[in-house]
């Protein structure tokens, strides 16, 4: 069933949102970490534990996107079917293998509601996303599709690979116990942060490969919310190991931040 004008005036609203929250993000994040993690601190309301707050907050990306994809106009397309497979790659494995990879003898909790701001925001950002992919993108007269599909997802592989790489250290050594540790090989010789390089370019990835409003919104977004982050814990790395901590690393970005 097509839309109305008034599902027209959402869609547009919604994706508008999303493209401006950016800067006051990225602005609230610079001087204000959010409390969770090697940053949590009280103030913030009850907490749940870590494992079970990322898939709460998660997973709207998964059964939202489910729910409202088959009312797109191109919910048959081979093209809007790639496009939403990719995107629910990642979120499977953010939602659900992630969570589930956390140790639970060492796991530390997360404030409520940070918990329910990001599922806000996975709500909002997967109607954007979905919508624009099962319906107002216009595959039929872009003829530079598969061309930037294909450059677009071999960036979104590479940062995905990165990021769940980078994850995957993290996680081994949060189950060593101990408290937390300086980390070693990879990408974390170069930046504190490689985890969040690679959502980043992700994300830069899917901007290419949807070449929407949309998707550069996304993109966006998490650069606006994780380099900020990626600040933050460089600092604290700094603060805590001082003369151990390998001084030519950067935040996030080799060489440069």
């Amino acid at each position: 069933m097509p839309p109305s004008s008034a599902d027209d005036a959402l869609y547009h609203c919604c994706r508008l949102s999303l493209n401006l929250i950016s800067l006051p993000t990225f602005l609230a994040c610079h001087f204000i970490q959010a409390p969770y993690g090697r940053h949590l601190r009280s103030g913030w309301g009850p907490t749940i534990p870590s494992w079970l707050s990322w898939i709460l907050m998660e997973c709207p990306a998964v059964f939202f996107s489910l729910l409202i994809y088959p009312f797109g106009r191109h919910a048959s397309s081979l093209q809007s079917l790639t496009l939403l497979s990719i995107f629910l790659l990642h979120y499977i494995h953010r939602s659900f293998i992630y969570p589930l990879r956390l140790p639970r003898k060492t796991a530390s909790v997360f404030p409520v509601s940070i918990s329910l701001m990001a599922f806000s925001f996975n709500l909002l950002n997967s109607y954007v996303q979905i919508r624009w992919v099962s319906h107002y993108a216009n595959y039929d007269s872009d003829e530079w599709f598969l061309g930037r599909f294909a450059g677009g997802l071999a960036v979104f592989i590479t940062g995905m690979v990165v990021n769940v790489k980078s994850d995957l250290v993290l996680v081994g050594l949060k189950a060593q116990g101990g408290g937390y540790k300086i980390p070693r090989s990879g990408l974390f010789e170069l930046v504190s942060c490689p985890n969040y390089l690679g959502e980043i370019i992700e994300w830069l990835g899917w901007a290419i490969m949807t070449w929407s409003w949309a998707g550069f919104g996304f993109f966006l977004y998490t650069s606006a919310n994780l380099v900020p982050r990626a600040m933050g814990n460089h600092k604290w790395y700094l603060e805590k190991f001082k003369e151990e901590y390998p001084k030519n690393r950067k935040a996030v970005i080799p060489f440069l931040y």
